[in-house]
């Protein structure tokens, strides 16, 4: 009798240990935001053939595990909350205190991973930050030559605990989108700084482009070296992920890949292409950062290269659908890398956003070079998102350089006409040809719109830069 009792006991510790399995994704927990308005995605994992019953509100779907996997797809969802989970195989496990509302993915190198403990503002922004309705998640830094499937983190309330050591442009665009829709907002940040954008792009869109064929083989072959490896952040921070529903990306990146900015013009729209495929939520809204000024500390850059990145970063919003771009020549530190001042960026971002993904009626954007007509001895320059109009802020244009067709751009005068134009000219340049505008690594310009934004630096010519590969 005492054998068969021990072996009734084992039976059924074993039968409790398989149903243990049953278990969701890291990104379901406790606190955790869910999209609202699209099928959102719940998954996780079991044992093969076990039966998970997902319930939320009046909801309750049923999936069979096949290959240590199961998914069910909630149907769309109206803001709102708290509200628990329910996942039940043969165990149960209940997740509290969930929100509907609005995920953003927050992503990029150091300047998105710059904690809000070490803005210029630190010490207010902490002190207000108290807020149930915006969530944050942090995904750990880790990187991997194959894709992973889960990752290992909790979803957290807002709060200066919690907010001090999140991303900074994360926290005050969140914030302000909290303020402008008045639904939770859920923040998923994944960077890690110094890293270049062909770690964060998928092996398949990383195989697309055809100039980094040899350059995927030879990393291949050198398995178990550094984090600038191509996609291998985007395997083990970014496929995790993948299908969370969300609403779109936020990114601030590009300093790692100056040095070879030319190659961003068509890096940095392949990456995005290869999450929004990766996603399968069509071309949901991705809006990102301009670099900002920088002349390079103790090593000085190599000439125009940040110009050309961000050059770069303003064609991919022309060239790239469902994108916006926050320009920051403002905000920027000559000799730091990492501006301090990062709830303007944020704050422009989540402009962006509201324009881009929600559709509000407001100037999101400073003002665009869109075209130029030559007249005699001077240029006239048109721009999109003039908004209320073109200004100099804080005394006469700045940063205008003109030339003629020998190329040789020098300093020239600018001034605005009839509130939307520019017309630059210089008396040593009588035949002008071409025009730039913050053309530097750390441009000093003063052109804005009435709406309190700045002119993206530009140039109208096609000159070879310093950085451009030789032909």
């Amino acid at each position: 009798m005492k054998r068969l009792i021990i072996i009734a006991v084992a039976l059924a510790l074993a039968a409790t240990a398989a149903g243990a399995a049953v278990r969701p994704a890291g990104l379901f927990s406790d606190n955790a935001v869910l999209q609202q308005g699209i099928a959102a995605p719940v998954w996780g994992f079991a044992d093969n053939g076990e039966k998970v019953t997902v319930k939320f509100q009046a909801q309750e779907l049923s999936t069979e595990a096949k290959d240590g996997k199961w998914m069910v797809r909630l149907a769309p969802l109206k803001a709102g909350g708290p509200f628990d989970m329910t996942i039940t195989g043969s165990n149960t496990i209940e997740l509290k205190n969930i929100l509907v509302g609005e995920v953003w993915v927050c992503s990029g190198q150091s300047n998105m991973a710059f904690t809000l403990d070490r803005a210029d503002n630190a010490t207010q922004a902490i002190a207000a930050s108290s807020d149930p309705m915006l969530r944050l998640f942090t995904a750990p830094r880790k990187a991997s030559w194959t894709p992973l499937d889960d990752v290992e983190a909790s979803w957290v309330l807002c709060n200066p605990d919690t907010a001090k050591s999140f991303t900074a442009v994360g926290y005050f665009f969140g914030r302000d989108l909290r303020k402008a829709l008045n639904v939770p907002v859920g923040l998923i940040h994944t960077s890690w700084g110094g890293t270049a954008a062909q770690t964060w792009t998928s092996p398949d869109g990383f195989k697309a482009l055809p100039e980094y064929a040899q350059y995927v083989a030879d990393e291949n072959a050198a398995k178990g070296t550094g984090a600038n490896h191509p996609s291998v952040l985007y395997n083990a921070m970014i496929n995790p992920l993948i299908p969370y529903a969300i609403k779109g990306a936020i990114w601030y990146q590009g300093e790692a890949n100056a040095s070879n900015a030319y190659k961003y013009r068509a890096l940095f729209p392949t990456m995005i292409k290869s999450w929004r495929d990766a996603w399968g939520e069509g071309s949901f809204p991705f809006l990102f950062v301009q670099l900002a000024p920088f002349a390079g500390g103790q090593k000085p850059l190599r000439e125009d290269s940040w110009a050309e990145l961000r050059e770069a970063q303003l064609l991919t919003t022309k060239t790239c659908p469902n994108t916006g771009m926050a320009v920051i020549t403002d905000v920027g530190d000559p000799t730091n890398i990492h501006p301090t001042r990062k709830e303007p960026v944020g704050g422009r971002l989540a402009l962006a956003a509201r324009k881009i993904a929600y559709g509000e009626s407001i100037v999101y954007s400073g003002p665009i070079y869109k075209g130029m007509k030559v007249s005699g001895g001077s240029i006239t320059l048109y721009f999109d998102h003039v908004g209320g109009g073109l200004v100099a802020k804080d005394g006469d244009l700045k940063g205008f350089t003109i030339a003629g067709t020998d190329t040789k751009f020098v300093n020239a005068t600018a001034s605005i006409v009839g509130g939307n134009k520019v017309v630059v000219s210089s008396p040593s340049v009588p035949n002008p040809t071409a025009v730039r505008y913050g053309w530097a690594n750390c441009p000093v310009v003063n052109l804005w719109n009435k709406d309190g934004l700045p002119a993206s630096p530009f140039r109208t010519d096609d000159f070879p830069m310093v950085t451009a590969p030789k032909k």
